[in-house]
């Protein structure tokens, strides 16, 4: 027999009344717009760095390879993290900023839409994808690239308002 979770889970949207996940109805909020930003950091060693920035990848152009992949990774968020709702983007930028001190290149996604629902996988899914390519691109030069810090940076709009994270 299965228990009903009503009384506890009043805050858990992401929870049926018996405690089982599901997507949540968000049909009867406002469309709004909303925006939200987040960057990963990839890291290497100075060699691979320099081969890159000066476009001698055996597999081409790693970086303007890993900015389409996260456009696309953006736009497919509902088709790979269960219970995302799938949603109009209407701005998908990916950039990935060269990082010498690093070395490597810092990852950001910016991703906007006018929809019901916020757009922080989308940008998170954008800058995780276009990591992952960028070390696919980049393997036959070092194994030992490191994807760090993915985080979410900035969300404008929706129900819970604007954030971005404290000052450390």
């Amino acid at each position: 027999m299965q228990e009903d979770f009503s009384s506890n889970s009043a805050n858990l949207t992401h929870l049926d009344r018996q405690g089982q996940a599901q997507m949540v109805d968000v049909s009867e909020k406002v469309p709004t717009v909303r925006q939200a930003v987040a960057v990963a950091q990839v890291r290497m060693l100075p060699e691979t760095f320099a081969a890159i920035q000066a476009g001698n990848a055996p597999k081409g152009d790693v970086l303007g390879t890993a900015r389409i992949a996260g456009i696309m990774a953006a736009k497919q968020t509902a088709n790979l993290i269960p219970l995302c709702h799938p949603l109009p983007l209407q701005k998908v930028e990916v950039e990935a900023i060269a990082d010498a001190e690093l070395p490597g290149y810092k990852i950001y996604a910016t991703v906007k839409t006018k929809a019901e629902t916020g757009v922080e996988m989308e940008a998170l899914t954008a800058v995780s994808v276009a990591a992952l390519t960028l070390y696919d691109m980049a393997k036959a030069l070092e194994k030992s690239i490191q994807i760090e810090s993915i985080r979410l940076i900035s969300k404008t709009g929706g129900k819970s308002g604007d954030y971005s994270p404290p000052a450390v």
